[in-house]
């Protein structure tokens, strides 16, 4: 009797251990830089959408894309808004990911320069980019619609966009390509928006997650873009007022820019245009930095996006 009351326990104990651990929230991990693609995502947290949702998110803030890519390749991350080069750059390394979805804000060729006014007066300057990444793939499709070429400009690399953006206000350097809300704060200290990728039709940003994050946080990720998908909502059907803390201390923006930004269009979470990530891959085959052979159609996950 004592035998079968005991046995009788510790199913009991296992089956609590059992769902217990079954019950336990994951953590999803996510890797952002300051942009505006980062807004939904913050106000999803603000608001308390994921956790509406019944999920945790975790934000790791970075300052170049190559930290960024870094975390995410070392499984720190399970997924990051990143751009489409770096997407592909690193599924054609091999890490195994998915593109989800599309985001929706744009990077902007700046000057501060008093000599320069137009992408055409970039000739023979001085023009600050990460090497092989959205800002120098940005930079070469400005100096293409302007008919000049990458061999016209004299690039430096700098992969931190603070600096590069100290750099261009200083003098130190012509040009360089940002995002908001270094645009911004650009823009009110002087200088001029040369051209914007949204100008050119191109968009360039989204969001990927680790294979084996879809595969083990599948439901996680589904409830992570209901939250998103309700988060541009919420920008839809509110002023840039109430959500001016967000913008100043998770963007970045500047307490007196705040109430004059330009939010871009939001929308629910879509696919990458296929002719944005033929762009990309042309563009890095071009530069060796991919096979000739690369194929792209396995890149995109949409599993996670309402069709």
């Amino acid at each position: 009797m004592k035998k079968i009351l005991f046995l009788l326990s510790a199913v009991i104990i296992l089956s609590a251990c059992g769902l217990s651990k079954k019950s336990e929230k994951s953590t999803l991990r996510i890797g952002v830089m300051s942009s505006m693609d980062f807004l939904p995502i913050s106000i999803a947290q603000k608001m308390g959408f994921f956790k509406e949702q019944g999920i945790d998110v975790e934000f790791k803030k970075f300052y170049s894309a190559n930290d960024r890519d870094a975390a995410f390749q070392a499984n720190a991350v399970d997924g990051c808004v990143i751009d489409y080069t770096g997407a592909v750059l690193q599924y054609a390394g091999g890490i195994e990911l998915k593109l989800t979805s599309a985001c929706n804000s744009t990077f902007c060729i700046m000057t501060a320069s008093d000599n320069i006014n137009a992408t055409t007066d970039l000739k023979g300057k001085k023009v600050a980019v990460s090497r092989n990444t959205v800002i120098d793939f940005c930079v070469d499709m400005a100096l293409a619609s302007s008919g000049l070429s990458a061999d016209d400009v004299e690039k430096q690399e700098i992969n931190k966009i603070p600096i590069r953006y100290e750099m261009m206000m200083n003098g130190k350097t012509d040009a360089t390509a940002l995002p908001d809300p270094f645009v911004s704060i650009a823009a009110k200290e002087g200088a001029k928006n040369l051209v914007c990728m949204s100008d050119l039709g191109y968009a360039v940003t989204g969001i990927i997650f680790a294979k084996k994050s879809i595969d083990d946080k599948k439901e996680d990720i589904q409830a992570f873009y209901k939250a998103y998908n309700r988060a541009v909502d919420y920008l839809h059907e509110h002023s840039i007022q109430d959500i001016r803390d967000v913008l100043i201390n998770d963007i970045g923006f500047p307490e007196h820019l705040a109430d004059s930004v330009q939010l871009p269009c939001y929308t629910h979470a879509q696919m990458p245009g296929e002719e944005d990530i033929r762009k990309v891959v042309e563009w890095l085959q071009s530069r060796q930095l991919i096979p000739a052979d690369f194929d792209a159609s396995n890149l995109s996950d949409n599993q996670f996006v309402v069709q």
